[in-house]
């Protein structure tokens, strides 16, 4: 015979006056979580009580219902309900829906109250986002939403901004094909057809972080805290009809630019004009460019200006930001933490008077006539002209009176009299070939060069800041001359001439060596005068200290590291030389202690993953990371393996051949050059060694 299937009976609902409600001690809410007590008494008061309250009658003494109803769950509706009562909004005899447990149930009143609370589903994102959108159509906006549901304004935004992902990466979110920082991760983006091609990319794939998709949503745009936006404005890029891209659910530092064509056209017309402007100065010629290389200014001679002092007017303005920075200072010395205003108003005081010390220079008007200048974006994203620079050829003939020198193309007086216009040329950026062979093949030419150009810069550095090498290697020079009787020009046949880079990568320039290097040369320039006797007086009375630190610097000026194609015709370097070179600047890094990866130098897409083929790149990361890890990226696309390859080379200390300091074994002797007409492997031009390496399964990455 089958079990009758047992009926379930509900409990009952009605309205009990609210003064005949009390909360309950069986409540186990303690924690005040979520909307608050106010905010849901105005949501109560807007719309109305939308859940009954759950209640059990009181009993007193002998087990008889008292009249009072006692809250187990809904404690936080109850003093919502209490609040507005409080307020006059609601009658204290008000009917409250409730649902009345019968008072000899056998379920605790604490498991009421728990599993209200527990098995209650918090609304899906995707729902809630649904919704926003809703209201949204109906005329709502994000303030007016926020306010109902007692959110923050960014929060609506944030759910808005998932309209701009495509319904396909919805859809999976909402199967749990991905997780909610994903899918917050493709709103950076519009371009729906692009969202899915980086979905496809990387959903099979061992990573798919939030980071990754906003680098390859982002990896053909600007950030806009790049300099070249600052420079032109963020206001300006989007009035000129550019497209911002911006992340909404984290710190997107500005956002990035979408348009970066336009971006380039704002720069080089803003630069333009500008030099327009500083053309008007009356220079013979200018040269305009968002970034110059690192000693573009080599070769030119420096005019002497004379700083234009400051008005009386000036110097009041002066003492008075001064005076007023020393009160702020004394009366905030001992808070822990500045006021806003204040903090604003220190940094605009601290500006003004750095403005004050950069004073303008003054130049003859002949030497202006004959000189140039550059015009440029500083790191800072502002202006940057670097005014006084007289190239050889514009240089006053020797025995020519200096007023009769012609000034070609000057924007002055020229030899007829007539005003001449100043020459304004706008540089480009070289384009560097990509290559993609499959095989393991000898570094490029160019790329050797720009590695050991860093090389020296950092060995430079290194030897400036050793003195007892730099003296040790200056004596070295010295002996060679005197014993070998190799002649140099000047009054003492010893001399360091200054190496300059024919071919250097964009990043040089930034590098730390050429910073520290900078600041050093700026330092010393300062503290030494321009006259040949003040020089040698100065000079003289230096301590041993100073003289030493000073000379240090001034060979490591003579420094050349650079790795090039011998000159089989005696023009340049022969290879034998080019041999030597590195040989000796191997045991001059052993000596300092050079290391490169110290210096500051990374492996990057653009100084080398992207410069070589795909075997070198996994040839790198295998070297660093092991087979394994290289297996990982072996079938991406060259792009995609350089971009990921940075990323795991990133603080592996990995270097390439050229920046490596080969073991003192590997070195052969002085004076036993080993095989003169041989080349480093990464020297080595030889096509044919390309087909040594297609033997090596390992060299060759499925595509």
């Amino acid at each position: 015979m089958a079990t009758a299937t047992q009926k379930i009976t509900l409990s009952t609902s009605r309205d009990i006056p609210f003064n005949k409600l009390v909360l309950s001690q069986s409540n186990i809410r303690r924690v005040k979580a979520g909307v608050s007590i106010e905010e849901l008494a105005e949501d109560i008061a807007r719309r109305g009580l939308l859940q009954s309250l759950n209640v059990r009658p009181v009993l007193d003494g002998e087990g008889n219902e008292t009249g009072m109803f006692e809250i187990p769950a809904g404690g936080r509706r109850y003093r919502a309900l209490e609040l507005l009562t409080t307020k006059k909004r609601l009658a204290k005899t008000a009917p409250v829906p409730c649902v009345v447990r019968e008072a000899g149930t056998d379920i605790p009143a604490e498991e009421d109250s728990l599993a209200e609370n527990v098995q209650r589903v918090a609304l899906h994102p995707l729902d809630q986002f649904r919704a926003f959108q809703a209201l949204r159509e109906r005329g709502l906006t994000e303030e007016e939403i926020a306010a109902r549901f007692f959110v923050s304004v960014n929060v609506v935004k944030q759910r808005l901004r998932l309209v701009t992902v495509s319904q396909t990466l919805l859809d999976t979110y909402a199967e749990d094909g991905m997780t909610l920082e994903q899918l917050m991760a493709f709103t950076v983006s519009t371009d729906h057809v692009r969202q899915q091609q980086v979905w496809e990319a990387i959903q099979h794939s061992w990573s798919k972080e939030p980071y990754q998709i906003r680098r390859m949503l982002t990896e053909n745009t600007v950030r806009a805290s790049d300099r070249r936006v600052q420079f032109v404005t963020l206001a300006a890029y989007e009035q000129a009809g550019g497209i911002v891209m911006r992340d909404l659910f984290q710190d997107d530092d500005g956002g990035w630019v979408e348009d970066v064509p336009l971006l380039e056209r704002l720069v080089a017309e803003r630069l333009k004009a500008e030099a327009e402007t500083v053309a008007e100065e009356g220079w013979k010629w200018i040269a305009v460019a968002a970034d110059f290389p690192y000693g573009h200014t080599n070769g030119l001679r420096t005019l002497v200006g004379t700083q234009i002092g400051l008005t009386d007017e000036e110097r009041a303005t002066r003492e008075a930001l001064r005076d007023e920075l020393e009160r702020l200072e004394a009366e905030y010395a001992e808070a822990d933490e500045l006021p806003d205003a204040v903090d604003e108003r220190l940094g605009k005081i601290e500006a003004a008077l750095e403005a004050f010390e950069d004073r303008p220079v003054h130049y003859d008007a002949a030497d202006i006539a004959r000189a140039g200048a550059f015009v440029t974006i500083g790191h800072d994203g502002r202006l940057a002209v670097e005014r006084g620079y007289v190239r050889p050829e514009d240089e006053v003939p020797e025995g020519k009176p200096e007023g009769e020198a012609e000034v070609d193309g000057a924007a002055g007086t020229g030899v007829d009299g007539a005003m001449q216009r100043t020459i304004i040329t706008v540089g480009g950026e070289p384009e560097v070939p990509e290559d993609e062979d499959d095989t393991v093949r000898p570094l490029p030419e160019r790329l050797v060069t720009e590695l050991t150009a860093h090389r020296t810069l950092a060995l430079r550095d290194a030897l400036a800041d050793n003195p007892h090498v730099a003296v040790t290697a200056l004596l070295h020079r010295l002996v060679r001359d005197t014993f070998q009787h190799v002649s140099a020009p000047g009054c003492l046949e010893a001399s360091v001439r200054h190496v300059f880079f024919p071919i250097q990568a964009a990043d040089l320039k930034d590098s730390a060596s050429a910073k520290a290097i900078a600041e050093r040369q700026e330092a010393w320039k300062a503290d030494l005068p321009g006259d040949d006797d003040a020089l040698w007086d100065r000079i003289d009375g230096l301590d041993d200290v100073s003289r030493m630190a000073l000379l240090a610097h001034c060979v490591s000026y003579g420094v050349n590291a650079l790795s090039e194609r011998g000159d089989r015709y005696g023009a340049g370097p022969t290879a034998h030389g080019v041999q030597q070179r590195i040989r000796e600047a191997d045991r001059l890094a052993r000596a300092v202690g050079l290391d490169m990866v110290e210096a500051g130098w990374r492996p990057t897409v653009d100084n080398y993953l992207g410069r070589v083929t795909k075997p070198r790149i996994l040839e790198a990361v295998r070297e660093a990371k092991g087979a394994e890890t290289a297996q990982l990226i072996d079938h991406l696309k060259k792009p995609e393996m350089a971009k990921e390859a940075e990323r795991l080379l990133a603080d592996s200390g990995w270097l390439p051949d050229p920046l490596r300091l080969p073991p003192v074994d590997d070195q052969p002797a002085d004076g036993d050059a080993g095989d003169t007409d041989a080349l480093p492997a990464f020297l080595a031009d030889d096509e044919d060694t390309e087909d040594e390496a297609v033997g090596d399964p390992q060299a060759v990455a499925a595509e």
